[in-house]
């Protein structure tokens, strides 16, 4: 396996948290789509590109910053300790640290920090380290509340890159894809003390996130994991249905999280995978509706609107790399492909898209289905921007292997 597989951990997809739409306290945003409201961005960038607010040397990991309150997490890694790291989004000051040692190491990359994107909640803020970490602190001091360790207690497996599913909070629980052996491949855990509440399934872990839809009246969660689809009831873990979809080949991930649209499922995978859109009936009876190549994402999760699907579509560690795309729900019909930028995250800001590239170049897109159409386009960070940016309150929270930087993305006022 190329090395380069290593991106597909960032962008490990509704349901909501504690937010408003100045907040985006999880991975992928408010809903766990990809998308925020009552964003107005500026209709044109300056010449050399939005502003910077400001910008902070990070350390290692592809953990993407998430943000509550005026305040921003990075949870990065700083020599032999993960660190979770509160800062004020005003003006990147340091508020407060929390870390304990890790002993990560990967056998495809250089870098041992976090994959996994914290998720703030109820005043708390939940990660999952490299290893296996699972830690629960105080959002406002940074004091430890619980613990756990998903190696150490439930024989989850280090995998390709380590751990990087990002926890879920559903109700009073938080959920975790691990992967851990003895039936614990997700489990929920309390989300005020830690306590295990449940456990389901002996599926190897793979990188796609936990996430949560409301179906035929009946919530569901939805975990891609190394088989495929496994939907569970929130309350219980009760399976209640299963979809394989995978590679052929061992090296490989499953990673983009699956796409609820009503009562349809997308699923999309890469290595000669891509998609199916499925439908299911109260009963729990998997159709497909479609299955083709529309999209082959290897780590990005597609985002809905009006009918289409927006999203990274290709191989990251190819030499073509991924690139946006517009496709037809309906029919996986795509109607166009923005070829050439090897993107590597993108956000949906109402009739925007905000696409971030490898390379560190951030680029603004029309988010309509005629045709694609670039509107800005600016140099932000270095190579190696693999991580899952986060826009709060029109200013944009961008990493890349070495620093962090705050972007004024909003209409002046």
């Amino acid at each position: 396996m190329n090395l380069r597989h290593l991106s597909g951990l960032i962008l490990l997809g509704g349901f909501a948290v504690n937010a408003n739409a100045a907040d985006w306290p999880q991975f992928l945003g408010p809903e766990r789509n990809g998308k925020t409201t009552g964003e107005g961005l500026a209709v044109a960038w300056p010449k050399e590109g939005p502003p910077v607010v400001w910008q902070k040397k990070a350390g290692q990991g592809f953990a993407g910053p998430v943000v509550k309150g005026g305040h921003v997490i990075l949870f990065h890694r700083l020599g032999d300790m993960e660190v979770i790291e509160r800062l004020n989004a005003a003006d990147g000051k340091q508020e407060w640290t929390y870390d304990y040692p890790s002993v990560y190491r990967d056998g495809y990359s250089s870098d041992y920090g976090p994959r996994s994107v914290p998720t703030i909640d109820g005043g708390r803020v939940y990660s999952l380290g490299a290893d296996g970490a699972i830690r629960c602190v105080d959002f406002t001091s940074g004091k430890e509340i619980w613990s756990e360790e998903a190696r150490e207690n439930f024989g989850a497996e280090k995998g390709f890159f380590g751990m990087a599913g990002s926890p879920l909070i559903e109700g009073d629980s938080v959920l975790l894809n691990i992967g851990g052996r003895d039936g614990a491949g997700v489990i929920a855990l309390s989300k005020n003390t830690g306590k295990l509440l449940w456990k389901a399934t002996d599926q190897e872990a793979d990188y796609s996130s936990p996430t949560v839809a409301t179906i035929h009246g009946k919530r569901q969660a939805l975990i891609f994991l190394r088989e495929g689809l496994v939907g569970l009831d929130p309350k219980n873990g009760k399976i209640l249905y299963q979809f394989r979809w995978r590679a052929r080949i061992h090296a490989s991930v499953n990673a983009a999280l699956p796409v609820v649209v009503g009562n349809r499922i997308l699923l999309t995978s890469s290595y000669d995978t891509g998609d199916n859109l499925l439908e299911i009936d109260a009963s729990n009876k998997l159709t497909s509706v479609w299955s083709g190549d529309s999209f082959s994402s290897q780590y990005a999760t597609p985002m809905h609107k009006g009918g289409f699907l927006y999203g990274l579509s290709g191989r990251h560690d190819s030499g073509v790399g991924t690139s946006p795309r517009c496709v037809e729900l309906a029919t996986g019909k795509v109607l166009w492909t923005q070829d050439g930028l090897k993107a590597s995250a993108m956000i949906m800001a109402g009739e925007h898209l905000v696409v971030l590239t490898e390379r560190g170049e951030l680029i603004r897109m029309n988010a309509k289905p005629d045709k694609a159409a670039i509107t800005g386009r600016a140099q932000i960070l270095g190579s190696g921007a693999r991580a899952q940016p986060a826009l709060a309150d029109g200013k944009l929270f961008a990493r890349d292997s070495r620093r962090l930087v705050c972007l004024e993305l909003a209409e002046p006022k």
